[in-house]
């Protein structure tokens, strides 16, 4: 079905809502462009303003929704009033005792009697306060999350007596959600021919500029600079370029407010990437439904219909690099590869043809999304050395460790996208593509469903790491903070916030993304209990109805952390499984 561009009305209206930002404050064009210095940047991040000195760590307040903040800690006081200060170049200076200046904005909040709503109450006790009614205007949240912004409790002559920043996810999915969460981000191929188009859409709602860089292949320089335009009810950002696309690389260039850091232009991969050039640094345009990355037989060879009951699951945990690595039955340039599980007559393939006939239902590949700690050109392997009981073999394994061509896998860079070593070719956007569905196709042959072992719990990095992805776009969103702010790390990585709503549709657009395209038969979901209920519920109905079939769940529904005993949200914890998945 052919993508059509979120209306006109609301792109015109939503740009001239923002012009502010474009002209006055970054004197940028509006033009497409080629090969220039900003797609062809060396830095990932590009500093455009820096802020003012900026606020001691300390409890920070949480936007409720688009119309209240919550201030852990802070009780109301006679004679004290609330403020909350906006400055579109990061000028703010707000000192205990002294007058807050640099403000282009300030709003007076009312301080009310109600206590934090439940997805607060983690945050214990504090005061509620009432912004105007403009603060539920999109168009203002745009422009105030997108800014240096302050809350201060100020005494009867305006001198500041506290002064925090502000934590907006809850106030981004107020706003924002509704609209966003029913659109198609990533990229859209319309077509082909004369007619072709193809259709770009990036959820950033605090961004003050989005432009797309277009590249002809994984290293050459770029060919074309376009600026998206922002829907100002969604606050995805979306361009239709004329012609098919499909076979290049692109990333975009994200000018956004980063706490901390002041204006910066981020040069960042797709987090909706289909498939990437090698170590993930440019995006990859292909259409999933494209006949030419389908393998023969892809069409009319389904999987094995031997699982009727969760108690039915028989599962083998496979990691696709030790499966055939050291196998000299496979072709020297296939071991370690998703091409290894393509011939029949192996040795690791007769064996699981083996325990299929045994009983065997599913292997479940350990992590296979794209993942950040494995070199995928140049990586290398230890040569051991030493006795089994000296240093010696543990000191080679630590020397080669950050090159090592093996991870287990559990740090996660792209959701959508295959992992590039193994492919023959990680710069082969399309190759990972093909041959992930060979490997599926090679083990539904052998009588065995696909398992994949996903991780949504956590990202490699967050904040400004130059594997950050999700964060450098919309900063403070995606990773779930405590309350000073810092990103929480009881999954031993970068907490996401699966109780917010777009990384919840991440989750959900990604899991059926594998269903549909790769024919995943089961998902477990390491973790499980770092992630709300409602949203296992959901996703798991909407991914079986869109397929037709049984998508199997299981995960470690551990309880744990700070959202151990549902804290935030209802987990989907060992105390909440019953009818959506297995845990262990």
């Amino acid at each position: 079905m052919r993508r059509q561009p979120l209306p006109h009305h609301r792109i015109k209206a939503h740009a001239r809502t923002t012009s502010w930002v474009c002209a006055a404050l970054l004197g940028l064009s509006l033009h497409a462009h080629a090969n220039d210095a900003i797609c062809d940047n060396q830095s990932l991040a590009t500093v455009l303003r820096s802020p003012s000195k900026p606020l001691p760590i300390g409890i920070q307040a949480l936007w409720a929704n688009g119309q209240q903040i919550f201030w852990p800690g802070q009780v109301h006081t006679e004679g004290s009033r609330w403020r909350l200060l906006i400055s579109f170049s990061g000028q703010l200076q707000a000192l205990p005792g002294e007058f807050a200046t640099g403000a282009d904005e300030a709003l007076t909040l009312d301080a009310l009697n109600t206590p934090a709503p439940d997805a607060l109450r983690y945050a214990g006790s504090g005061l509620m306060l009432q912004a105007p009614t403009i603060t539920a205007s999109p168009s203002w949240q745009a422009k105030a999350q997108g800014s240096q912004t302050m809350l201060v409790r100020e005494d009867a002559l305006g001198r500041v007596q506290a002064v925090t920043v502000m934590q907006n996810a809850l106030a981004l999915d107020a706003v924002f959600s509704a609209s966003a969460e029913s659109a198609t981000l990533g990229v859209t191929l319309n077509g082909r021919g004369p007619k072709a188009s193809t259709f770009f859409a990036l959820w950033a709602p605090t961004a003050r500029q989005v432009q797309l860089c277009l590249y002809p292949d994984a290293r050459s320089p770029s060919i074309q600079r376009l600026d998206l335009q922002p829907d100002v009810a969604s606050g995805v950002w979306q361009v239709e370029h004329p012609g098919d696309a499909r076979g290049r690389y692109y990333r975009y260039a994200v000018t956004v407010w980063v706490p901390g850091q002041g204006l910066v232009r981020q040069l960042v991969t797709d987090p909706y990437s289909v498939s990437l050039s090698a170590n993930s640094l440019r995006s990859y345009i292909a259409d999933l439904a494209d006949p030419a990355l389908a393998p023969p037989g892809w069409a009319n060879t389904p999987a094995p219909q031997r699982v009727k009951h969760p108690v039915d699951m028989s599962i083998y945990e496979l990691h696709v690099r030790d499966f055939s690595i050291t196998d000299t039955s496979v072709p020297a340039a296939h071991r370690g590869k998703y091409l290894a599980f393509t011939h029949p007559q192996s040795r690791g393939m007769r064996h699981l043809r083996a325990l299929a006939q045994a009983g065997l239902t599913d292997v479940h590949l350990l992590p296979v999304f794209d993942l950040a700690t494995v070199p995928e050109a140049g990586c290398v392997t230890p040569k051991i050395t030493g006795s089994g009981d000296s240093e010696q073999p543990q000191a080679a394994v630590m020397a080669a460790a950050a090159n090592d061509c093996f991870n287990w896998g559990y740090d996660p860079l792209h959701f959508n996208a295959p992992e590039g070593s193994y492919a023959t070719d990680a710069d082969d956007g399309a190759k990972r593509i093909l041959e992930f569905r060979r490997m599926v196709l090679g083990l539904h042959r052998a009588g065995l469903r696909v398992g994949m072992d996903v991780v949504y719990n956590h990202t490699s990095a967050s904040g400004q790491h130059p594997q950050s992805v999700l964060d450098r776009i919309v900063p403070g969103y995606f990773q779930r903070l405590n309350l000073k702010g810092e990103v929480e790390r009881s999954t031993c990585c970068d907490n996401t916030a699966t109780e917010h709503r777009m990384m919840d549709k991440l989750m959900s657009d990604s899991v059926l993304l594998w269903a549909q395209h790769y024919r995943i038969d089961s998902f477990r979901f390491d973790l499980m209990g770092h992630q709300p209920r409602a949203a296992m519920v959901r996703m798991q109905q909407r991914v079986q109805q869109a397929t037709g079939r049984r998508i199997d769940f299981i995960g470690e529904g551990w309880n744990f952390g700070e959202i151990k005993d549902s804290a935030r949200f209802v987990q989907a914890s060992q105390l909440s499984l019953n009818g959506i998945a297995q845990g262990y």
